[in-house]
């Protein structure tokens, strides 16, 4: 039978129209991605990434496949410095990295960075769930725009690694060693009688093979999963810090969970860092034991020149920061009755 000019009409806007709406359909399903960006690599002994798997596997439970996360380990999207400021206007949606990075828009978050504030990560982690960490909360908020999802810790203390060996204060004079570009690094190594030497973190391997720098300071798991065993070969162990890990998100990135899905969210980011941090000393202990067999040679930090060094900060550093940043002045007094 003849299909006639108004039935043909019909079904081709019936048809037009099902086409058309087809797309509308996908888009409403697709996932909301977000994009994250680390300095480290997508390792097992990466701090970073171990907070990223335990996040994507928290939020996956509570969400589904609403939200998407996609992972750029190894500075893929740029250095750190840049990547503070593309979090900051909506660039990238989540920075995984330590804190001290931020101290280049919050000056005052540096104070976490300063030489031997902490004794370990266990009196660190009661002062970052008080009152010192809800200050950096409020201060980066306001001052930045951006959230602290939660405060991880780093896979054990920063130590110093050199290509010749120390074994004490006197033989780190004059020794160039790399450190992040913030003023707490800075004056804690001056004070160490070291030369502090600002690096982009993803160029230390090669500096150190070029001779730029003699060595550097970090935690043993990020020496292991950046190889950087291979380019050094004794560490002074100084612990002179225990500084926070931090998963942080910017204003446009927070609004992009859709407001159904935002205590899921916030709760995935609870849950990754309190597994986290749960993994750091034994991964901190392996990675030093691995580092030995690697071929490392670890020296004890004299305790007399710890002790020394504590005070010397004390007087010449966190007295000076909180007069410079008075926000600070309550947090340090936080910090000096935790440690009483």
């Amino acid at each position: 039978m003849p299909m006639s000019r108004r039935t043909f009409t019909k079904l081709g806007l019936g048809s037009l129209g099902g086409a058309l709406s087809m797309p509308a359909i996908v888009a409403a399903q697709a996932p909301i991605a977000f994009r994250v960006s680390s300095s480290m690599p997508a390792d097992q002994n990466a701090a970073h990434f171990i907070w990223f798997e335990r996040f994507q596997t928290a939020l996956r439970e509570r969400v589904g496949d609403k939200l998407k996360l996609d992972f750029f380990p190894n500075s893929q999207l740029g250095k750190e410095a840049d990547i503070v400021q593309q979090v900051t206007i909506g660039g990238v949606d989540m920075m995984i990295s330590g804190s001290s990075i931020w101290a280049t828009q919050v000056p005052e978050i540096g104070m976490l960075d300063l030489g031997y504030l902490f004794d370990g990560y266990e009196q660190a982690g009661k002062l970052l769930d008080g009152a010192v960490g809800q200050a950096f909360d409020k201060i980066m908020l306001e001052r930045s725009g951006v959230t602290i999802l939660g405060w991880g810790f780093h896979f054990g203390a920063r130590c110093v690694y050199t290509k010749a060996k120390a074994v004490n204060l006197a033989e780190l004079k004059s020794v160039k060693l790399r450190v992040l570009p913030a003023r707490a690094f800075i004056e804690t190594f001056t004070i160490m009688g070291a030369v502090p030497t600002p690096i982009p973190f993803n160029e230390l391997y090669t500096a150190l093979q070029s001779g730029v720098v003699d060595g550097f300071e970090h935690d043993a798991a990020s020496v292991l999963a950046n190889r950087l065993y291979e380019v050094t070969k004794f560490c002074l162990e100084t612990n002179h810090l225990y500084s926070p890990m931090t998963a942080v998100m910017g204003r446009r990135g927070l609004a992009k969970v859709p407001a159904d899905l935002k205590k899921g969210f916030l709760e995935a980011a609870k849950v990754a860092t309190e597994g986290e941090r749960k993994d750091a000393a034994s991964k901190g202990a392996a990675a030093t034991e691995q580092l030995k067999q690697m071929g490392i040679a670890f020296t004890p930090f004299p305790a007399v020149e710890r002790k020394q060094l504590q005070g010397e900060m004390s007087e010449k550093l966190y007295a000076a920061f909180a007069a410079q940043y008075p926000a600070t002045k309550p947090l340090f007094d936080a910090v000096k009755a935790s440690l009483a």
